[in-house]
């Protein structure tokens, strides 16, 4: 019961307060916090914060560790020609590979949100991402392969370029012992002597193998004079099995050149050619006698093999394109989400203003898209900046130094080279270049909650 003071006004008694610095906000105790936060706390500094620490302090150290270096390791980062190339690698990754896979996570969301099979073609963009880096690595050094019967992108490139250019069936052909012909200025044979109208021509060649041979060559047919014409034979003046065929002589199991290209030169000018029949034999005019028979260099032509993908020039493009290939569904799905967001109104109410779609797209879909583009871009650079697997894979050998990044120089330096000084160095330079990106995330995702 409350009691009444001397003025006649009552009095409630006072409700003791609890200890300060006890309860949180939440009136959570601090004590019950920390219990439950001390597990994670533990792993933190154990698997995040022992090692930072850790990598710092051994960065100053020499490669025994028992010396201190001062910032000899920091100073290596831009003298070691390695870790040079490694830097500059990086920067062209960082550049590059976050931007491409960006721009075309955003074309596909865009071009897919009004067709019906959108979401499969989704599905399908983005199930590189359920693939490990190290399987994907196994696939691209297959699809990188030289020889275009192996790799596939070799053998796209091989099989656009021979639709354009047609490369000679005949690459190692040449001719043998005693042959009338000899190397030609400029490439290819010509006949030693002229040649005249009436006259049966013999031009024998070796170095291509029976079974490698076009399926449209067919047993050599020996030449048959005509008074008003040259005729001869082009084939391969070789028998299987020792002693068999004779020598610059038309045998029955010896394959004629068929599609061997013949130039009659006169004066260093071409006055008439031939093209050789399937069995080898050819048929000039007239107007070639007393002229040199030339097969031109174009016959020897080797077959286009395609590009070096994974050679000094091309390695660092070439596995850019395998990352871009895993990573673009993942800036599709966020772009997507961030697409199905936008009001719609603002989209109709710009077409009715008279915008036509890439007005839309440029002025209003990607300015209200760009949180979303930002979020895409900074996770690629952040993931970029420590790539490892892909380059360690693809790259062979003999091109890895050339497809050097960070990631790559600071396992070799750590565990091949044993510098593991250098290899502390690298780590922290990492972690440098990571904070300005987190740093702007978060500044970034604090703006974004204000509003």
């Amino acid at each position: 019961m409350a009691s009444t003071a001397a003025g006649g006004v009552a009095k409630t008694p006072a409700t003791p307060s609890a200890p300060r610095g006890r309860k949180g906000v939440t009136g959570t105790r601090w004590t019950v916090a920390a219990l439950f936060l001390l597990p994670a706390l533990v792993l933190l500094g154990a698997l995040v914060v022992y090692p930072i620490g850790y990598s710092v302090i051994r960065s100053f150290y020499d490669q025994s560790g028992d010396s201190f270096a001062g910032i000899d390791n920091y100073r290596a980062l831009f003298t070691d020609d390695g870790i040079r190339t490694a830097l500059k690698n990086n920067i062209i990754w960082v550049v590059f590979a976050p931007t491409i896979a960006t721009a075309l996570g955003l074309v596909f969301a865009v071009l897919t949100e009004r067709v019906r099979w959108g979401t499969a073609f989704k599905l399908v963009v983005f199930m590189p991402m359920a693939i490990s880096m190290l399987a994907a690595g196994i696939i691209f050094r297959l699809v990188y392969d030289q020889d275009p019967d192996k790799g596939v992108a070799n053998a796209v490139w091989v099989g656009v370029h021979d639709t354009f250019v047609q490369s000679s069936a005949f690459p190692k052909a040449h001719p043998g012992r005693q042959s009338p012909l000899e190397p030609a200025r400029g490439g290819g044979f010509v006949t030693k002597e002229p040649v005249h109208t009436g006259e049966a021509v013999l031009l024998p060649l070796v170095g291509v193998a029976p079974d490698q041979m076009p399926d449209s060559a067919k047993p050599a047919v020996a030449p048959q004079a005509d008074p008003g014409k040259i005729t001869g034979t082009t084939w391969q003046d070789f028998t299987r099995g020792k002693g068999v065929g004779r020598l610059n002589g038309v045998d029955s199991a010896e394959l004629g050149y068929a599609g061997m290209k013949i130039e009659a030169v006169k004066d260093g000018k071409v006055v008439a050619t031939a093209k050789a029949a399937s069995d080898g034999t050819f048929t000039l005019p007239a107007s070639a006698d007393g002229a040199l028979l030339r097969l031109p260099a174009s016959n020897f032509t080797a077959a286009y093999n395609g590009l070096d993908w994974l050679g000094p020039a091309l390695v660092t493009p070439s596995i850019i394109g395998s990352y871009i290939w895993m990573w673009a569904g993942f800036a599709m799905v966020l772009i997507a989400a961030g697409l199905a967001g936008i009001p719609r109104d603002l989209l109709e109410a710009a077409r009715v203003d008279g915008a036509n779609e890439w007005q839309v797209f440029r002025k209003v879909t990607v300015p209200l898209l760009a949180p979303v583009l930002a979020v895409v871009v900074v996770t690629l650079m952040i993931n970029v900046l420590k790539i490892f697997d892909l380059v360690f894979i693809i790259a062979p050998g003999s091109s890895q130094d050339d497809a050097n990044v960070l990631a790559l120089e600071l396992y070799r330096k750590g565990f091949s080279e044993d510098q593991p000084g250098i290899a502390s160095a690298i780590a922290v330079f990492l972690l440098l270049l990571v904070i300005p990106v987190m740093w702007f995330n978060i500044r970034r995702l604090r703006r974004e909650v204000r509003r």
